[in-house]
Order: C-alpha cells, then sequence, then structure tokens
C-alpha cells in the first residue's frame, strides 16, 4: 500500500538532510539589475524549445478531448458547436498564462529588492536544486509547495529563476485576476487562472484539464499548484484537494507519458507576513479582497523584519512507482483515451494516498525555528494558571529540554547550537516582541488589557469583556499559529498520551481502542494517512519508549516516572483540540435549531464559545478558531452525528443528540471508546 511508504519505522535521527544556502548573501554583495539582466538559458525537458502562450492555446483548442466534450455540451443543451467551441475558447483566453521573459527579469529586480528588506535569509537546500535540474531533463514535472502565504508563488519562481531552472506555469484563483495591472503582470510571468469551483460545469473543467494537461505532456513548463487548495490560515497543513493531481497522473495512467515527477517543496517562515490577518480571519474578520490598492497599502510591512525563510526541494516522487502494484493501467485501453472518465475507486483510492504522501512529505522537511517550541510553551504556560509569566531562564531551560525531544522525534530543527541557549530564546522573542512582553526577567503573551487611545492623565477608554477577549484572541491564535508548525512532530505521540489519558485501564488493547478513536475523530484536524491507524500508534510507542516515557509490554502500556513531563507537555499540546471538539458538541446538542445551516453555523457558535470564555467556563481561547469548529463539523458529519437535510434550506443541519452527546463524553474520558472494528495489535 502506498501508505506504507509515508512512514518508515527507522530512527529519525538518522535522516540526512541536506544543507542550506542563503540566496540572498549573493544578492547583498552585488547589483539587483545585473542579475535580473543576466543571460537565462535554463534547462528544459528533453531539449524542447518551450512553446509560446498562442500555440499552447491552439492544441488545447483542437485536442480531440476537448472536441469531445464540446459536441457532447452542444447535444446537451441544443447550442450550435461552434457557440460553445467560441464559449470554451473564451475560458482559455481568461485562463491562459502569458510568460513572458521581461516580466520576468522586472519581478526578478523588484523581489530581489524586497526580499532583502523583509528577510535575513532565504535558505535553500542545494541538492535538492540539483536533483531538481537533473529530473527537468527526464520527466514531466509538478511542483507541488506548502501554502503558507501569498508570498509562496513569487518566491518559487524567484528561486527557479535564480537557480537557472525553467520558470513553473502556476495554477492561480481568479481573485488575482481582479486586481489591476498586477493581475496581468501575475500573468506574464507564468499565473493561470481558475475559479475556485466550477460546480457542474462540464466545459470548463475539460478547458482546464487539457490545458494543465497540455502543458505537462509537452514539457513546456513545470506545472505548480498548491496540494492544499488554499493558504493554510493556521499554519497546520490542510487535508489535500484531488482535483489537479488526478489532472497531473492522468497523462501517466493513460500512458501518455513514460512518468511525471512530483517535487513536494516545504516553505518556512520564521516569521508570517500575515500573521495577525491570519488570526482575524480565523475570529471571523472577512479576508480583505485582494487589490492593488491594498497591496500598495500593505507596503508598511517593508519595514519589519521577517526573519529568515527556508526552503526544501524534496526528493521528486516518481508517478510510476506510486503506482507499481497499485494500479492496472490497463483499464484505460478499454475506453478511447479523449473520452472523459470519472476515476474509478481504485484510482481515488491510490491519488488520495499519494496526496497524503505528499502533504506528509511536506510536512518532514519543514524546518522549524526556535520560536515554535517557545510557543508552545508559552501557550500551555498561559492556560496552566501562571499569569505572570514564566521566568526566562526557566523558558530557556523549557525551551532546551523541548528542543531535544524535538530531536528526538525526528523534527527538522534549526537551532544555532554554537551560540547559547539564553540568546538563541532571547533572539526568537525579539524577533516576535508583537505576541510577548517581558517584564521583571518573566515571560508572557502579550494579552494585557486594551482600550482605546486616551488623553496623558485620563484612563484609557473602557472596552467590554468581548472585545477584550477578541483582542486577546488575536494574540492567541498567531502564537498557535507557530505552534501548530510543530504539531506533525507531536501529533502521534500527543495522541497516544491524550489516549492514555482517557483510556479507562493501561491494557494495550483499551489504549489503542482510545488512540483509533481520537485518531478517528481529528482525520479532518490533522494529517493522518488512511489505512495507517496501527502504524501510527506503533510509531507513537516507538517514540515514547525511545525517549524514556514509556514502556510497552505485550499487554500493557505503563508511564514511566520520567515520562511525566513528556506525557504532560503532549496532552497539553493536543487539548486545545479536544476542547474545541468538545464545546462544539456541547453547542449543537444545547443550541442547535431544527433548521440550523451550515452558513448559520461558525457565527452561532462563535457567539455560544465567546459567551463560555467570558463566564470562565472555557480555558482555552484557542476554541474560537473557525478552522476549529469546521473541522470538528466535518468530523461529526462524516461519522453521521450530524447530517445534511436533503431537499431542505441549502446546507441544513440535523444533529443526533445521543450520538453527539455520546461522542462528546468520550472525548473528556467520561465513556470508555468501543473496541476498535479495523484492527487488533
Amino acid at each position: 500500500m502506498a501508505s506504507k511508504a509515508v512512514y518508515s519505522h527507522r530512527d529519525p535521527m538518522l535522516k540526512k538532510r541536506d544543507d542550506f544556502e542563503d540566496i540572498l548573501e549573493e544578492r547583498r554583495n552585488s547589483s539587483d539589475l545585473r542579475y535580473a539582466l543576466r543571460c537565462y538559458a535554463p534547462v528544459v525537458y528533453k531539449g524542447l524549445c518551450p512553446s509560446k502562450a498562442g500555440t499552447l492555446k491552439n492544441m488545447v483548442l483542437q485536442s480531440d478531448q476537448l472536441h469531445y466534450v464540446i459536441h457532447q455540451v452542444s447535444r446537451e443543451t441544443g447550442r450550435a458547436v461552434d457557440d460553445v467551441q467560441e464559449e470554451a475558447s473564451s475560458i482559455l483566453e481568461e485562463m491562459a498564462h502569458r510568460l513572458q521573459l521581461s516580466t520576468v527579469r522586472f519581478f526578478a529586480f523588484t523581489l530581489s529588492k524586497v526580499f532583502k528588506t523583509l528577510f535575513r535569509s532565504i535558505c535553500v537546500n542545494e541538492e535538492g536544486i540539483q536533483r531538481l535540474q537533473q529530473v527537468i531533463q527526464e520527466h514531466p514535472v509538478v511542483l507541488l509547495p506548502s501554502h503558507r502565504s501569498y508570498m509562496d508563488f513569487l518566491l518559487m519562481s524567484y528561486l527557479l529563476y535564480t537557480y537557472d531552472l525553467a520558470l513553473p506555469v502556476i495554477a492561480a484563483g481568479m481573485d488575482f485576476m481582479g486586481m489591476k495591472f498586477v493581475g496581468e503582470m501575475l500573468r506574464m510571468s507564468g499565473a493561470f487562472f481558475i475559479r475556485r469551483s466550477f460546480g457542474g460545469d462540464k466545459l470548463y473543467w475539460a478547458v482546464f484539464s487539457e490545458y494543465v494537461k497540455t502543458m505537462l505532456k509537452n514539457g513546456f513548463a513545470p506545472v505548480e499548484f498548491f496540494l492544499e487548495g488554499t493558504r493554510s490560515r493556521t499554519s497546520k497543513s490542510l487535508t489535500p484537494k484531488l482535483g489537479l493531481l488526478n489532472i497531473v497522473m492522468d497523462p501517466f495512467l493513460k500512458g501518455e507519458v513514460f512518468d511525471v515527477s512530483l517535487v513536494p517543496v516545504s516553505i518556512s517562515y520564521e516569521r508570517i507576513l500575515e500573521e495577525s490577518l491570519y488570526a482575524r480571519e480565523l475570529l471571523g474578520v472577512p479576508k480583505p479582497k485582494e487589490s492593488t490598492s491594498g497591496l500598495i497599502k500593505a507596503r508598511k510591512v517593508l519595514s519589519e523584519d521577517y526573519g529568515s525563510i527556508h526552503v526544501y526541494f524534496g526528493q521528486p516522487v516518481s508517478v510510476r512507482s506510486l503506482a507499481e502494484g497499485r494500479v492496472d493501467r490497463c483499464q484505460f485501453n478499454l475506453i478511447p483515451r479523449h473520452i472523459p472518465k470519472k476515476p474509478s475507486e481504485d484510482i481515488h483510492s491510490f491519488v488520495n494516498d499519494s496526496a497524503y504522501r505528499l502533504v506528509r512529505a511536506q510536512e518532514e522537511n519543514m524546518v522549524l525555528k526556535p520560536w515554535v517550541l517557545l510557543a508552545s510553551l508559552l501557550l500551555q504556560n498561559q492556560v496552566s494558571g501562571q499569569k505572570r509569566g514564566i521566568a526566562l531562564d526557566e523558558l530557556t531551560e523549557q525551551a532546551v529540554w523541548l528542543r531535544d525531544l524535538s530531536r528526538q522525534y525526528g523534527a527538522f530543527l534549526h537551532w544555532p547550537d554554537h551560540m547559547p541557549p539564553s540568546e538563541v530564546v532571547s533572539s526568537s522573542l525579539s524577533l516576535h516582541r508583537g505576541l510577548v512582553r517581558i517584564s521583571e526577567g518573566k515571560v508572557q503573551l502579550a494579552l494585557e488589557q486594551t482600550g482605546g487611545p486616551a488623553a496623558p492623565g485620563e484612563p484609557r477608554s473602557a472596552v467590554t469583556p468581548e472585545e477584550e477577549l477578541l483582542s486577546q484572541a488575536v494574540i492567541v491564535l498567531s502564537c498557535a499559529s507557530y505552534r501548530n508548525q510543530a504539531l506533525h512532530v507531536f501529533l502521534r505521540p500527543a495522541l497516544l498520551a491524550s489516549a492514555i489519558h482517557t483510556a479507562s485501564s493501561n491494557k494495550k488493547q483499551e489504549v489503542f481502542n482510545s488512540f483509533s478513536f481520537l485518531r478517528n475523530m481529528f482525520s479532518n484536524e490533522f494529517i493522518l494517512c488512511p489505512g495507517a491507524t496501527v502504524q501510527d500508534f506503533e510509531e507513537a510507542c516507538y517514540l515514547l519508549v525511545k525517549t524514556g516515557a514509556l514502556q510497552v509490554t505485550q499487554q500493557e502500556v505503563l508511564v514511566t516516572e520520567r515520562g511525566h513531563r513528556t506525557l504532560v507537555f503532549l496532552t497539553s499540546m493536543l487539548d486545545p483540540f479536544l476542547q474545541g471538539y468538545q464545546v462544539v458538541c456541547r453547542f449543537l446538542c444545547e443550541e442547535a435549531t431544527e433548521v440550523l445551516t451550515e452558513k448559520q453555523f461558525i457565527p452561532a457558535v462563535r457567539k455560544f464559545i465567546i459567551k463560555h470564555l467570558v463566564a470562565g467556563r472555557l480555558r482555552y481561547t484557542e476554541v474560537l478558531s473557525s478552522d476549529l469548529q469546521k473541522n470538528s463539523l466535518a468530523a461529526l458529519l462524516r461519522l453521521g452525528a450530524v447530517r445534511k437535510i436533503k431537499g431542505a434550506e441549502q446546507g441544513t443541519l440535523k444533529v443526533n443528540t445521543v450520538m453527539v452527546n455520546s461522542l462528546e463524553d468520550t472525548l473528556g474520558g467520561k465513556l470508555p471508546t468501543q473496541k476498535a472494528v479495523v484492527a487488533r495489535l
């Protein structure tokens, strides 16, 4: 199974990772204009000359698949074939890129200035670049970067230009096309624009898929898209979207190309540009519309320090290797290639498993900065009752302990070992001074009371408890987004730690049942590969035994004396999510009306949570995150505890109160988990 390839039980500490080079170092010491105007002669697939945009469009419009769909739509709608053909041409015109080297050079010059102002360094693994350079010449390439910032796709093109690699064509949302001047600039630097959703628009899907496949099959340029579909506002990896991955795998599955190389790319920001913007979005403040004026107003960020970026180009993943033993390609010989066919169940399963594997590869190669560990500790300290903060030397001691633990768990941690730990901690706190306060040697999150501006000598204008709470929530959610960067490192041990805490005994099977329940509950929240429950449990046991926190026998799972500190940390890491799911269950049982719709759900549950937080009945401000609320609803829908009523107002929800109550109690450890059906240990 492909999912088996996702995990390996090698010691994570033994994994060799490439060295990094700071590309800004050269930019600071040489002319940006000379860099932008230099000779650019990238290596290309099998020595082909890149196609002109007009030629590419003609190839798409003349393709057998598009002609088939055009005639099909004509028959179904009664419209003239020429009319449908004209619509297809218009769709393609709106969608297609118009890559021009002059625009690329303009961006190269401009971004050099911007990056040198914003970032201390942009570090790239050169071995990854060399691997990419090789594979571009051999097979069609698909670049799959992680997506945490608007900066991602600009950064990717900038890096490929820097290393004299073929510039990618990039799938971008229609939102950007509405930006005057900038939208067209993006189009001329390789972006092609697609709708966020196609609905049942058969013609649009045909034009889009044929456009992508034509570029891929002919090797005109690497294709780049974000597997997660959208930016992660929480810095957690999102459940992968399969549409584009299906499209880029199709030419191989149909035997039109020998192989396709998928290259996961991990982009790690020490400080995220959209930090507070994301937090506000999660609290219900609408996302600002993409506009040129908004971009100009955002120039004030140029005065800030955003630390460093690490970009890791992962090992290219061969679709041929992934498919070996999984996919019988003979099924594609049964009908002509140009006739669209919905993927079969085994193809869907294969693509889904591959997508999870690729996102896991992105996670494993994310470079974690010291602040990620500090944010984790400060958040836990903030809810533990130490409202006045934690002593700086104590925080440093805890950070060193967590540094060592995370390394043992295989984290890709960028901790400068040549510096004293106290300096590393102080430097990180300084970079993120908007989120923390240091007073009298104590460190805490910057949650001090906020009020309106006041004249000298006058008290600050009063704020309501709700306003105070939301103001603090911006800081907490911003901090949580950094903590979330490390979740993939601690997730499986944390699930096991929580399972031990909620299991009715220390019998191994009961702990496994509890682990299996939690893992299933949170499979919308975290990247947990389908069908890998036993592997995840074994990996968690291995890591906790290896670090001396557990003793695991054939029958029992026992916590050691030295393991208590580790397990307290791990359970505390998962607690905000547990409480978030519990409070959503409570809301659905207490407040959900007969006519609650999906659209009404988030505002209603937010109001419910604010009431309980203000009253002091909840510990974690994080439960205000709309992302967590959406994921918990998705889990309840998947488990059948909530269902959508057919034929009713769009998205009307029907709550199975008994089942939701039961899930809430099980999450809280009040009810034992049922015996796992899928597997026994």
